[in-house]
C-alpha cells in the first residue's frame, strides 16, 4: 500500500503542476479537440471503411475488431475494480474542464483505444506509425489537461492499448 500511496502522491504533484502552469489555459482548446478525436466515432468510421473497401477478409479489420473485443472488457474490469476517483472527486476545489463519460479514472480508455488503434494502423501502414503514435500521446496528454485523468491513468492506458494491439497481431498475423 505504501507504493500505491507514493505513486498517487507523485501523480497528484505532476497533475497539479500541469494544471497550475501558465501554459495550461492555452492548451485547453487543443486538448478539447484532441480528446474528441478519441471519443469513438472515428474508430467506427475506420472499421466501416475497412469493411467497405477490403471486406471481412481484411487482416487489418480482423485485428482491429479482435483488439476491441479484448481491450474493452479488460478496460471495464480494471476501471471498475480499482475505482480510482477522477481528479475532480479526489482533489479539493478542483473542477475538470469536461464531463467524463464514467465515474472512475484508472485506466484512461481514450488513451488505451488511441494507442491500440495507432499501433495496429502503424503495423499495416508503417508510414503512419509516427504521426499516429504522436496523436495517441497527445490524446493521453489532453485527458490530463482537461482534468479527467491523472498522468498514471494515461500511462496505464498506453500500456493496455499497445499490449492488446500486439496480442491481437500475434494471434492473427505474427
Amino acid at each position: 500500500m505504501k507504493i500505491i500511496y507514493s505513486v498517487h502522491k507523485y501523480d497528484v504533484f505532476m497533475f497539479t503542476q500541469l494544471i497550475n502552469a501558465k501554459i495550461h489555459e492555452d492548451l485547453t482548446w487543443a486538448a478539447r479537440y484532441l480528446s474528441k478525436t478519441a471519443d469513438g466515432p472515428l474508430y467506427a468510421l475506420l472499421i466501416i471503411l475497412l469493411y467497405y473497401f477490403e471486406g471481412l477478409e481484411s487482416a487489418f479489420l480482423q485485428v482491429l475488431l479482435l483488439s476491441f473485443i479484448i481491450e474493452r472488457p479488460i478496460y471495464f474490469v480494471l476501471k471498475n475494480s480499482f475505482k480510482r476517483n477522477r481528479p475532480e472527486a479526489a482533489l479539493k476545489d478542483f473542477r475538470s474542464l469536461v464531463t467524463p463519460s464514467d465515474q472512475f479514472s484508472f485506466p484512461s480508455g481514450h488513451t488505451s483505444a488511441a494507442f491500440m488503434v495507432a499501433t495496429i494502423s502503424g503495423f499495416f501502414m508503417p508510414v503512419l506509425l509516427i504521426p499516429l503514435t504522436l496523436w495517441a500521446v497527445l490524446v493521453g496528454f489532453s485527458r490530463v489537461v482537461l482534468g479527467v485523468h491523472f498522468p498514471t491513468d494515461t500511462l496505464v492506458g498506453m500500456v493496455l492499448g499497445v499490449s492488446v494491439a500486439f496480442i491481437s497481431l500475434k494471434q492473427l498475423i505474427l
